[in-house]
Order: structure tokens, then C-alpha cells, then sequence
């Protein structure tokens, strides 16, 4: 392939200046979820994130159940906002591609084993010496270093090796994992954070950097003083179910129908709820006088507290709780937290067309700017499905584009699949 000029692509979807990164191109080389959750987030801020993928499948997420026909709502959950571009990256055409898209961004993404960036014609080294202004991220499995640098690594492991499951459950005998892929998310939302303090200081300086982090050490830092209480006193921590390892009452707790969680937090809360329950005598006791002593009585606590709270049903508890300013609530199934009237409130779920024209409902970002939520300005792409465009903002003539399609260097969607997003708001009832 001849020369090819580093002019970024034009962005397909509609600019908006009120979002903080607004004019950031994104280089996503990342598969999974660590790293497509990391640049969902920032196309959320309004960054344009160019999602590059293998021609011979693309990101591995999109075989992975659960599926709606053939699309992977796995895949769907973490690329909303961006573009895709499907490349042989086996090729040395691919490559120049992909070096191309790399000099016209701002970040470059990946979560890859470390060292094969450099194979796939991406040395980091090379990068910011040709473009020093450019942030490389980048997520692996157990990090830069050590003896498991090159090991393979996903959620549940790095779940397992960091402690985290062994916090999670009911007893030292049965530990269990998050029900979610917590360390992916977390991992995710790490790398967006150092990716935006790096464009702050990029910013400041005019100058790139190389930001990292990995499964293992998200999920060491995740510990938080579960992890300090090891560090500082030599005790190892175990999981003790619905129980808070350090403030009581906090968990669940049966009612006359079903269970709620109320969590106290200081001494006000504690003796306001003794007295909504109607044993203001409860709060001066003295095995239950402080936060320590609680905790030290937690289990005959609760039996106490269950045997006032069986009088009212939880929907009869939750209002009164909350109006007393205690912290409480229901536990709910996926259903029935999209049908709560506070998750309707917040708008939490855009609907938006697939390029096949498929309604597809996302839950949207979490984070809003100048009290404005960000709305899903694109669905999740199909494989190659903005390859054309992406080669277009390349300046790169018909001609040229046509002979990389012909030579299966990139992959294509047919134009004809390709509609417009539409996107509206609003919770499933």
C-alpha cells in the first residue's frame, strides 16, 4: 500500500461541545471487557473511540453469550459510541493501517499480553517517538512485571488471586465469586481515569505517557480495608455473607414478608432507628452502647432487631427508614430494578438502532456532565461496519479503499445494512 496520510477520519456521529472530551480520537485496540468498558466510558464523555478489530472475527466478546439472534449482548453491554474498522493485522498493509489510525489519535488503547503491541507493528517506543503528544493505555492481566507478566489472565482468576473471593459468601467453605465480572469493570474504569488524568497533564505539559494497569493489581486495590487489616495487624479476613465486616447493624434483615437492608452508619442513626422500631431502651444497653461493642454482639443484635422488624412488612419499613434519613432498601432482580420509580427517574437506559435496525435498549453511562446525563449517540457497532468511513477520513481515494476491501485487508460491512442510529430515552417498564 502506497503512502497514506495521518489525517484523522471525520466523526460519524454528531459533535457535542458540552462534553469534556469532545475532539479526543481513540485508537481501541482492546477486546473483551476491560478495555471496551474503559473506552465506552470515555465515548460517553464524548471522545470519538475507532474500535479496531481483526478481520477474522474482531473482538473476541462478539461469540460470547447471551445472545439476541446473532448479536452477543455480552459484545453490546460494553461498546456503545463507536466506530468499527475490521483489519487484517497480519498484514504489512494492515499494519500501516493501523499505524495510520495510531498517528491520528490521541490515545491508543489495548489490553493485550505485554510486548505484543510491539508485534503487531505498534512499539510504544516508536509511537511516542513519532508522535510525543500521544497517551498509550494499556490493561493486562497480572502486569508489566513478574513471573506471570506473559500468563494469560481474566476476571475470576484475578478475582480469586487477590482476595476478593475470599471475602464473598457465606462461610470460609463456600467462597464465591462477584456476580458480575467486578475486576474487568473496575480494571475499566481505572484505565479511563488514567487516561483522562494523562490528557490533563498532556495538557499541562504538551507531552504524552504511558499509563497501566492490570487485573491483579485492580484487584489488590480493591481490598480497600479488607486488605489494610491483613497489612496492619496479621488477622486474614473472611467472608461472613450478608454481614458487614465492620459496622453493625448493616445487612439484611428479615421482615414481616420480605428481607430489607438497612445500613446504620453512625450513633444518630443507631438510636433513631431504636426508636422508629419502639425500643429507644435498645440504643443504651450496654452491649450495644458503641459501634465496637455492636459489631462484638452482632449476631444476638440481629436477632433482636428481626423480632421488632417482623411487626411491618419492608414495604411498610423502607419509607419510614429513608425519612429518618437511615440508609435502607429492597433487594431486587433485574426486573424489578428497572421498573423502580428512582431508576425511571434517573433515565438509565437509552433505546437505540443497530445498523441492522434492531431496537437495542443499553443502560447508559453513569456519569453526567453539568447535570446532564450522556445519551448513547451510537450503537454498539457489527464488525466492520464503519470501516469504510474510517478509511475515507484516511484520505484515501474509492480506488484505494476498493483494492483493500478486494485484497481482504479490511473487512467491510455492506453499505446497504448501514442506517442511521436513532436513539431515545427512557426505562422498560
Amino acid at each position: 500500500m502506497g503512502e497514506v496520510s495521518a489525517l484523522p477520519p471525520e466523526p460519524a456521529q454528531p459533535a457535542d461541545p458540552t462534553l469534556p472530551l469532545e475532539g479526543i480520537r481513540i485508537l481501541d485496540l482492546s477486546r473483551a471487557l476491560a478495555g471496551p468498558y474503559a473506552t465506552a466510558l470515555l465515548a460517553d464523555l464524548g471522545a470519538t473511540v475507532i474500535k479496531a478489530e481483526s478481520i477474522k472475527g474482531g473482538d473476541s466478546s462478539r461469540s460470547w453469550p447471551p445472545f439476541e439472534n446473532e448479536h452477543s449482548l455480552y459484545f453490546d453491554s460494553a461498546n456503545r459510541g463507536k466506530e468499527s474498522i475490521a483489519i487484517d493485522f497480519y498484514t504489512q498493509d494492515g499494519r500501516n493501517l493501523l499505524w495510520q489510525l495510531a498517528m491520528g489519535a490521541d490515545v491508543v488503547v489495548e489490553n493485550f499480553r505485554p510486548g505484543v503491541l510491539a508485534t503487531m507493528g505498534l512499539d510504544p517506543d516508536e509511537l511516542r517517538a513519532a508522535k510525543p503528544a500521544i497517551v498509550i493505555a494499556s490493561v493486562s492481566g497480572f502486569g508489566a512485571t513478574g513471573p506471570l507478566s506473559q500468563a494469560p489472565g481474566l476476571d475470576q482468576v484475578a478475582q480469586g488471586m487477590s482476595g476478593l473471593m475470599s471475602v464473598t459468601g457465606p462461610d470460609t467453605g463456600h467462597m464465591f465469586r462477584v456476580g458480575v465480572p467486578i475486576v474487568d469493570l473496575v480494571s475499566g474504569i481505572n484505565t479511563a481515569l488514567a487516561i483522562a488524568a494523562a490528557l490533563v497533564g498532556r495538557a499541562r505539559t504538551g507531552a504524552g505517557m504511558e499509563v497501566s494497569t492490570s487485573l491483579l493489581e485492580t484487584g489488590l486495590g480493591l481490598g480497600a480495608f479488607q486488605a489494610q487489616k491483613y497489612l496492619s495487624t496479621g488477622e486474614v479476613p473472611v467472608p461472613l455473607g450478608n454481614t458487614h465486616p465492620a459496622l453493625t447493624p448493616y445487612g439484611v434483615f428479615a421482615t414481616a414478608d420480605i428481607p430489607v437492608i438497612i445500613a446504620v452508619g453512625n450513633e444518630k442513626q443507631w438510636q433513631q432507628l431504636c426508636t422508629l422500631l419502639g425500643a429507644p431502651d435498645l440504643a443504651a444497653r450496654a452491649e450495644y452502647a458503641s459501634g465496637k461493642l455492636r459489631h462484638a454482639s452482632e449476631a444476638a443484635l440481629k436477632v433482636e432487631l428481626e423480632e421488632l422488624l417482623a411487626h411491618r412488612t419492608a414495604n411498610e419499613w423502607l419509607p419510614v427508614l429513608r425519612a429518618a434519613a437511615i440508609p435502607a432498601g429492597p433487594i431486587y432482580n433485574y426486573e424489578q430494578a428497572f421498573a423502580d420509580e428512582q431508576v425511571q427517574a434517573l433515565n438509565m437506559v437509552d433505546t437505540v438502532s443497530r445498523a441492522d435496525g434492531t431496537a437495542l435498549p443499553l443502560v447508559r453511562g453513569p456519569i453526567s456532565v453539568n447535570r446532564e446525563a450522556p445519551r448513547i449517540r451510537k450503537a454498539p457497532p457489527s464488525l466492520g461496519e464503519d470501516t469504510l468511513a474510517v478509511l475515507a477520513g484516511l484520505s484515501l481515494t474509492e480506488t484505494q479503499i476498493a483494492g483493500l476491501v478486494e485484497a481482504g485487508i479490511v473487512l467491510a460491512a455492506p453499505p446497504a445494512a448501514v442506517k442511521p442510529p436513532a436513539t431515545t430515552s427512557g426505562t422498560p417498564a
